[in-house]
Parts: structure tokens; sequence; C-alpha cells
């Protein structure tokens, strides 16, 4: 199922988003003083390309660096990024089939807002660490 969800996501919406990711990246990483955040916006990129299957935790470890690195992350791409998932998620809602891709966009909105101080992890992955 999870599969077929990536397929279907790739073809309404991964693909573009991912795109956007990608110009986002190119650009921070051609500004030299925000290549962590364009390297950030890759590994998001990937994550918005195939979804289903993979989930955002927090990192143990992230603080004030993290923050701050993430305010500066909303003013140079983020605040688009997070436009774009909206109005995916709402496009796809249209129809019931679409709605689980709806929501799906809709919960790439807070790691397209604030990517720094998370890690993109495989499910089962996430629930052993929540099991620990």
């Amino acid at each position: 199922m999870r599969t077929l969800l990536n397929i279907i996501w790739l073809v309404l919406s991964g693909f573009w988003m991912f795109l956007g990711y990608l110009l986002a990246g190119v650009i921070l990483c051609i500004l030299i003083l925000t290549i962590p955040w364009g390297i950030a916006s890759f590994r998001i990129g990937v994550y918005a390309l195939w979804p289903f299957g993979r989930t955002i935790v927090e990192k143990p470890r992230s603080g004030v660096g993290s923050f701050l690195g993430n305010v500066v992350w909303v003013i140079l791409a983020g605040w688009w990024l997070a436009i774009g998932h909206i109005l995916t998620g709402v496009a796809m809602c249209i129809t019931i089939i679409g709605i689980p891709l709806g929501i799906a966009s809709f919960k790439l909105v807070p790691v397209s807002l604030m990517p720094l101080g998370k890690d993109i992890v495989r499910t089962d992955e996430a629930r052993a660490l929540v099991h620990h």
C-alpha cells in the first residue's frame, strides 16, 4: 500500500515539491554561507519525493543553534515551501481519494518550516525509538 501511495504522491505532488526543494537547495548552496540550509533542503526534498513509510523525529541534541538556523531557513526558503505544501494539500483534499495524500502534504508543513533539529527515519525505526 505504501508503494502505491508513494507512486500516486510522486505523480500528483512529490515531483513538483521535490523540484521546489531542489531549487531552494541549489540557491542556498550557491550563496556559500547558507550551505547547511541547502543540504537540509536536499534532505527534505528527497523525503517530499517519497514520504510514505518514513517519518520525522526530533534530534535529541538539537538546541538553540537549530532554532536560530530555522529562523534563517523560514526567511530564506521555508515560507514558500510551506505554502506549496498547503496549496497542494488543499487541492488533493478536493476528492475523497486524495484526502490521505492531502493529509500527508499537510504533515510536511512543519518540517518545511523548521527542518533543522529533525531526522527522517523509517516508520518502523521511529516506533522502535518510542518504545525505548
